[in-house]
């Protein structure tokens, strides 16, 4: 006698799974319910984030979920707690994840815009490290400018203005200009680049929101200052070597070329002019590199040529750009004081004056100091917007914004010296126990 097997359909006219559509108990159990591919995905498989689901086109983003639309989420594509019910997951097409930024610049490379801004950043969190330094080094500098005008000033002033110089008087007096002048302008090349130097750790520092202070800097970088002071007269030596070769040839082509020679002068000088620009831009990053890194100071020469290349003319411009800016802005703030003093602070009458030229030498000191402290101020944001070129092109050429999140999740363990991209991390923190990636390009 025969059985019916067959069971009451589902609402939607669907068996329910495992029932038979036959007799025997060989016979096949009935398929899964198939819905609509407008309702819901294929059988066994969900949805990912952000993909359209078959034969139903993606909900714009922020928009209520139409009816009948299926997904783990609840009706939304993209995930729970989005405008409308979407919200874009991480893996969805068309998805921008902002690179973190926890400091002053964004992990990622720079705009100029991101990097005046990170530098003006950079020293107002860090005004001891920054300003402090730079006004300590030009303060050194002014001192020194002083003593040297003060040279000059008193063989003039015991000699007279009236009085015509002898032959040893003027060789005397230009052999002073020569030795002091040369002596100073040593003295400023190697505070400028020791201020470049220096002011690249507080910036790094501050990349990674680490704050830093006036001795905390020399102390970081105490390891540093011979190797700048070294960089430092390398580079001057060149720079006269230059010059002086310069001026034999220029003699030469006048004196046997005559008319031809002048021409040939003014085509040597602009040409000359434009090697010392190129060679300025490729190697300007030499001081942050060999503090940074740190290098030695042939390699930090060859590291700064490395980095340079292919970007030599975004370098040229974004520092020629903060020069002018720089120069604009101090001028326009000093000038005017320097002239209220010359005007209004002179000591000793105008007859006096002319009678002894030392009566100036207050005003000397007064402008000096003005045009010394606002030109600390400029030298510092340019120094500080070097630093982030240099990091940039790093981040450009090696990846090292990758290197500088792995720097911000062992930062806090690493003690309150901790400097990004030069410093290992603590013995048993797991993080990239090979170091931080410092190779060349």
């Amino acid at each position: 006698m025969s059985q019916d097997n067959h069971n009451e359909p589902e609402p939607g006219g669907a068996s329910r799974p495992g029932s038979g559509s036959g007799s025997g108990s060989g016979s096949e159990p009935s398929q899964p319910p198939q819905a609509p591919w407008s309702q819901q995905p294929q059988w066994g498989q969900q949805p990912q984030w952000g993909q359209q689901q078959p034969g139903q086109p993606l909900p714009p983003y922020g928009q209520p979920a139409p009816p009948g639309w299926s997904s783990p989420y609840g009706g939304s594509p993209y995930g729970p707690g989005a405008p409308g019910g979407y919200q874009q997951g991480p893996y969805s097409q068309g998805q921008y994840s902002a690179p973190p930024k926890p400091g002053v610049i964004p992990l990622r490379p720079l705009g100029l815009g991101e990097i005046m801004d990170g530098a003006f950043q950079a020293c107002r969190r860090n005004p001891a490290a920054t300003f402090g330094i730079a006004v300590l080094i030009q303060a050194v500098i002014a001192v020194l400018t002083v003593i040297f005008g003060q040279s000059l000033l008193a063989p003039i002033s015991d000699i007279g203005l009236e009085s015509e110089l002898t032959d040893e008087q003027a060789l005397s007096l230009g052999t002073t200009a020569l030795t002091g002048g040369t002596a100073l302008t040593i003295v400023s090349a190697i505070g400028i680049l020791l201020m470049q130097g220096l002011l690249v750790i507080p910036v790094a520092r501050a990349i990674l929101n680490l704050k830093t202070g006036f001795g905390q800097t020399w102390r970081l970088a105490k390891g540093s200052m011979l190797r700048l002071a070294g960089l430092g007269l390398l580079m001057f030596a060149a720079a006269a070597l230059g010059v002086v070769a310069f001026i034999f040839v220029l003699v030469l082509v006048i004196e046997f070329l005559g008319p031809l020679g002048i021409f040939l002068t003014v085509v040597g000088v602009l040409g000359v002019v434009a090697v010392f620009a190129w060679l300025s831009v490729k190697l300007a990053l030499a001081p942050a590199a060999l503090v940074a890194e740190p290098r030695g100071v042939f390699a930090s020469i060859a590291r700064s040529w490395a980095l340079t290349r292919g970007n030599w003319w975004r370098t040229f411009g974004i520092l020629l750009l903060t020069s002018v800016i720089v120069s604009i802005i101090v001028s326009v703030i000093s000038t005017p004081i320097t002239m209220l003093i010359t005007l209004f602070a002179s000591f000793g009458s105008a007859e006096a004056g002319a009678d002894d030229l030392t009566a100036v030498l207050p005003v000397l000191v007064l402008t000096t100091a003005v045009s010394a402290f606002f030109g600390a101020i400029g030298y510092a944001f340019q120094a500080a917007v070097t630093s982030l070129l240099y990091i940039d092109l790093r981040m450009r050429r090696e990846g090292f914004d990758v290197t500088l999140m792995k720097d911000q999740e062992i930062a806090a363990a690493s003690g309150p010296d901790f400097v990004p991209g030069r410093n290992l991390p603590p013995a048993g923190s797991g993080q990239w126990p090979q170091g931080p990636y410092t190779g060349t390009a």
